[in-house]
């Protein structure tokens, strides 16, 4: 039985925010039911035990959070979000002792991808705030990302317009160094116990209104990881927020069944070959971070 390191299994289409970097989904507005979400854990079981509560989205704008967490604990599940962090204050209650929370992640380069940026330092005590209080109750782990660095510029303009920002968490941290004289990008730093902050660069949804590479690369798409849309699309990776490469409906058929079709061994095949078979593949610049 294929098991994944990575499973992406999104709770929710919607978001909050209208980030530059992230292009908003065509797909309709949808939050998972709690009947549907036992019966996806039900299915992925065997393939992983560990989830991701989002490809688009929003997680924290679930109005049942709380339930979906007590419900992947009761399936032996360690869950893992990446949140915007704007609702942190709000939805802390539906967060807080669940014992299947394993890891959140803050993305905290969204309060500088608005057309109007938002307060950064209101945003960031709210975060903070959770922070210090679940850590304390619990071994749950903090990642910090600041994932806007050009390949270009990192050293000037971006470190530049991240210094507020960091030196904000420097304080409420107590480092007496500059998080940028340590931290590299792709790699995160440990800045307290179970805390970390993580820096990298920008990257590009793929669309297929991208101009098309020579195919030429290799993915970890349905080698180590998996995805499943609200609307129970089966896909690849985390990367396909818009179900181009639709493997099948989880609603309609088995997950297992789904990873084995035609399409899903040709896909993983091909990057055996270092060879991306797919159009959407093609014109990701994301497997190109894995070399030719």
């Amino acid at each position: 039985m294929k098991k994944f390191k990575k499973f992406y299994l999104e709770i929710t289409s919607v978001c909050n925010l209208a980030c530059s970097f992230c292009p908003p989904t065509l797909r309709d507005k949808q939050f998972i039911s709690l009947e549907d979400f036992a019966k996806r854990l039900d299915q992925i079981k065997p393939h992983t035990d560990y989830i991701n509560l989002h490809v688009k989205g929003e997680p924290l704008l679930h109005p049942k959070l709380g339930q979906l967490l007590d419900i992947s604990a009761e399936k032996g599940f360690y869950v893992n979000i990446t949140t915007n962090g704007t609702l942190i204050a709000k939805k802390k209650q539906q967060l807080l002792n669940k014992p299947a929370l394993r890891q959140i992640n803050f993305s905290l380069h969204s309060y500088q991808g608005q057309a109007e940026p938002l307060n950064n330092e209101h945003y960031l005590k709210n975060v903070f705030a959770f922070i210090k209080e679940a850590t304390c109750q619990s071994d749950l782990i903090i990642s910090l990302r600041l994932w806007n660095l050009s390949q270009a510029n990192m050293l000037n303009l971006e470190v530049a317009k991240n210094r507020d920002i960091l030196e904000m968490i420097e304080s409420e941290f107590g480092l007496t160094y500059k998080i940028e004289e340590k931290s590299k990008p792709g790699s995160g730093i440990k800045i307290a116990d179970r805390i970390y902050i993580n820096q990298d660069y920008l990257f590009n949804w793929p669309s297929l209104a991208e101009v098309e590479d020579d195919g030429k690369g290799f993915c970890y798409g349905l080698r180590n990881q998996a995805a499943i849309l609200s609307d129970g699309t089966v896909v690849p990776c985390c990367l396909d927020g818009e179900g181009v490469i639709n493997l099948g409906n989880i609603n309609e058929q088995n997950f297992s069944e789904i990873i084995v079709s035609e399409r899903a061994v040709a896909l993983v095949e091909g990057f055996s070959r270092r060879v991306a078979v797919e159009e959407l593949c093609r014109k990701c610049g994301y497997r190109k971070k894995f070399g030719n």
